[in-house]
C-alpha cells in the first residue's frame, strides 16, 4: 500500500509575478516588493473640491501599486523628498514618490509612498 504524500515535503512553486515599463519592458518591481493597504472609503476620504457627485458611494479599484524603495529609483540617491519615478531604461514616467506619504485613488493614505502606475506597467508571470 502507497503512503499518503507528505506535503510539506512537496515544494510549492507559485508563480512569480514581475511589473515591467510598458515602453521598454525593463524589470521595475516584483510581487514581493508590494507594499499593500487596505482599501479606503472611496470618494468619502477626498478633499470636497476633489470628489465627482455621481461616483461618491463607489469605491474604485486601485489604479497604482505601492512598492518599497528600490534602488533603479534615481530620485531617491540625489535625496530628493518627493518626486516623479522614471524607469531607469527609457525615462518613460511610471509614477511618484512621498516620503510623507501619497492617498491611493481608492483613499487610503499609504505612507512612505513608492506609487508605480498600473497603466504605465505590464504585469507578467514568470
Amino acid at each position: 500500500m502507497e503512503e499518503p504524500i507528505n506535503s510539506d515535503l512537496v515544494p510549492c512553486t507559485k508563480p512569480q509575478v514581475l511589473y515591467r515599463c510598458k515602453k521598454c519592458r525593463r524589470i521595475v518591481a516584483s510581487k514581493e516588493q508590494i507594499v499593500p493597504h487596505e482599501q479606503g472609503g472611496g470618494q468619502q476620504c477626498f478633499k470636497w473640491k476633489k470628489r465627482s457627485g455621481d461616483s461618491y458611494h463607489q469605491i474604485p479599484e486601485c489604479s497604482s501599486i505601492f512598492v518599497e524603495p528600490m534602488k533603479w529609483m534615481e530620485a531617491l540617491e540625489e535625496g530628493h523628498v518627493e518626486q516623479k519615478l522614471q524607469c531607469i531604461g527609457c525615462k518613460a514616467r511610471l509614477g511618484s514618490f512621498n516620503w510623507s506619504g501619497m492617498q491611493c485613488n481608492c483613499g487610503a493614505w499609504v505612507t512612505p509612498a513608492f506609487q508605480l502606475h498600473k497603466s504605465r506597467l505590464d504585469e507578467s508571470l514568470i
